[in-house]
């Protein structure tokens, strides 16, 4: 028998993160999956990052994850998405070449200390007691763990669709996991259906690309991780193309082969991204959607159109594509498809990920009702750290809402649960403006330094920068009269007085690069933490007054909740409060308040009571 401390089961990226984190803390890891040579495959659009998406993606990153930097190995086109907004809001993306991003994220779990490769089918969990032991594969070979990480994707009882056409898998060509997914359901664990699809692959040879909008690589020198000091790849355009009365006709005679109108398919989809025939559908009006035809690859001819995502039948989805314009002429190397899988109620999962009723038992990513890379990793990353911290008896980084999007993400999950699979967007977050995706290694690398998930090299790229804070905070505190400014010819008033630099960097037209003669040689030597740093001064305000009010709620709500607290026997709390948060389970009064439909009366009366028994 093998034994390990973590077993994390599935390959993408959910489960590189979490193997990889759990080996950085120092746990014997093993990664279990069907195939070692499809580890890191982008199953649907080959990009990382975006709206809300970036930010979990810096701050994978900043925790010492692999997403970031692999983004970096593949990327052929970045692009910066909300510009035209604050930069609290900013999103970096990246089109990333399929082979290169595999190529770097297979790089990163082979050469990981700790970390073993099992090829095989995770067909059971080993149960002791109740809690996870191991895990037993399809060969017959046991695993033992006390730690044990479900990151299945898609593959959990995954079921393909494809007009009238039908096929087991969690992607096209691969196997489902249908043993473990029936092992679950026995367990009687809260469980659910959810569906995603991803868009015909085109050839890009056939494209007329002479007729459609080119969208290029943003021309600066940013990266998805700090830890890549440049952009290593040549970077290639996107196109941009729409559908067309022809196709939405094409698609309306047609609904009723696709598997989501026949009833094939009784799953939610995802309501940020639907499938091009649900957009017909439910926007009959519109007399077109934008395409982004997006290359997969520097060697490969393959096309990526975002924004078609479908499960109608080939013939169909040739005569779609085939009346956009620029792809009059084009093949489809590959058909669009749509998956329907099992996913667990995140509900019955601590803010850990670990299943309640299966001491152990971790899952991360689309077991859990999310969708999106990003999201994935982000989950598996906390998975991994808190299976690892709990197997060695240490303690992973602790993330709340006011220093992370990952905790936004937990926290919606496990106290919410899902209707449809779960996106992160920069919305959800009350605190964006201090969670800006260009300081996510401010927030949490030191975090990351501490619970031991951090390797040598970013802890030395750490240390660097601090210093270079250090000296920027020096700079930032000395002052300057307006008449200097004016007279260099910035934009401010010569009767403003005297203030600090970093009062002067709160004003419109006054910035690092305007101010490079009193701060000589910092914002050539690191840009990029000049503007952080720029920005925090700018913002200083807003966040000197929700650092008040956080201190304030943290008063109050990091009051324990245990998970078995009697609210029942709360004077003044409705059957109704009872019920909601007696399923939600929260861990904390701050998370109690955030249970949907919980009243400001309700939290009251649970202070109340909650002081009383800790008093007691």
């Amino acid at each position: 028998m093998h034994s390990f401390d973590v077993l994390v089961i599935g390959g993408g990226h959910a489960g590189v993160e979490a193997a990889c984190a759990a080996a950085r803390m120092g746990a014997r890891t093993a990664l279990v999956s069907f195939d070692i040579a499809t580890i890191g495959a982008m199953s649907c659009n080959p990009a990382i990052g975006g709206l809300g998406k970036g930010h979990l993606v810096r701050e994978v990153d900043a925790l010492d994850g692999v997403i970031g930097r692999a983004a970096d190995a593949g990327a052929i086109h970045y692009r910066m998405l909300n510009r035209s907004k604050g930069s609290a809001v900013w999103g970096p993306r990246v089109q990333a070449d399929r082979k290169r991003f595999k190529a770097s994220v297979q790089n990163a779990v082979r050469s990981q200390r700790n970390l073993a490769l099992i090829e095989g089918e995770a067909a059971a969990l080993v149960l002791q007691g109740g809690a996870v032991a191991g895990l037993e594969l399809a060969d017959g070979t046991i695993l033992a763990a006390p730690r044990v990480v479900l990151c299945t994707g898609t593959f959990l009882g995954g079921v393909l669709f494809r007009g009238e056409e039908r096929f087991e898998g969690g992607r096209i060509g691969e196997n489902a996991a249908q043993r473990l997914a029936a092992q679950l359901r026995d367990a009687a664990l809260p469980m659910a259906r959810l569906k995603t699809g991803t868009p015909p692959r085109l050839d890009g040879r056939t494209i007329d690309w002479a007729v459609l909008e080119e969208q290029p690589s943003d021309g600066e020198r940013w990266t998805m991780s700090p830890l890549t000091p440049e952009r290593i790849n040549p970077q290639v355009f996107c196109a941009i193309t729409r559908t067309t009365h022809a196709g939405h006709d094409a698609i309306r005679a047609n609904l009723h082969r696709s598997p989501l109108f026949s009833g094939a398919i009784a799953a939610a989809g995802p309501r940020y991204c639907p499938s091009i025939e649900d957009k017909i559908h439910r926007f009959g009006d519109r007399e077109g959607h934008q395409v982004f035809l997006e290359p997969e690859g520097l060697d490969s001819h393959v096309v990526y159109p975002n924004g078609i995502s479908t499960s109608l039948p080939v013939d169909v989805q040739e005569t779609v594509v085939r009346t956009m314009p620029g792809c009059a002429r084009v093949d489809i190397v590959q058909p669009g498809y749509a998956v329907e899988y099992d996913h667990i109620d995140p509900r019955a999962l601590t803010t850990d990920l670990q299943v309640r009723a299966i001491p152990g038992l971790y899952c991360a990513g689309q077991i859990n009702g999310t969708t999106g890379y990003e999201e994935a990793a982000a989950q598996g990353l906390v998975a991994g750290l808190e299976a690892a911290a709990a197997a060695l008896g240490r303690s992973a980084p602790q993330l709340d809402r006011a220093n992370s999007y990952i905790a936004v993400m937990l926290d919606d999950l496990t106290l919410q649960g899902v209707s449809e699979p779960y996106r992160m967007l920069t919305a959800r977050a009350e605190y964006r403006l201090r969670l800006r995706a260009n300081n996510a290694a401010t927030r949490l690398t030191g975090l990351g330094i501490a619970a031991g998930c951090v390797g040598t090299r970013r802890r030395e790229w750490w240390e660097r920068r601090e210093n270079m804070r250090e000296m920027f905070h020096v700079k930032h505190s000395e002052t300057i009269h307006a008449r200097e400014l004016a007279d260099a010819g910035l934009p401010v008033r010569r009767d403003h007085g005297e203030k600090s630099i970093a009062e002067w960097l709160r004003f419109d037209g006054v910035t690092p690069q305007a101010l490079q003669p009193w701060l000589g040689d910092l914002t050539a030597r690191d840009p990029l933490l000049a503007v952080e740093m720029a920005e925090d001064a700018a913002y200083a305000p807003y966040l000197a007054r929700q650092d008040a009010e956080l201190r304030d709620l943290r008063a109050s709500e990091a009051l324990p909740l245990p998970a078995d607290f009697p609210y029942a026997e709360v004077p003044g709390l409705s059957n109704e409060m009872v019920e909601r948060l007696s399923t939600a389970a929260p861990g904390t009064l701050a998370a109690a308040g955030r249970v949907p439909g919980v009243t400001p009366a309700a939290l009251s009366a649970l202070l109340v009571h909650a002081r009383r028994r800790t008093a007691a």
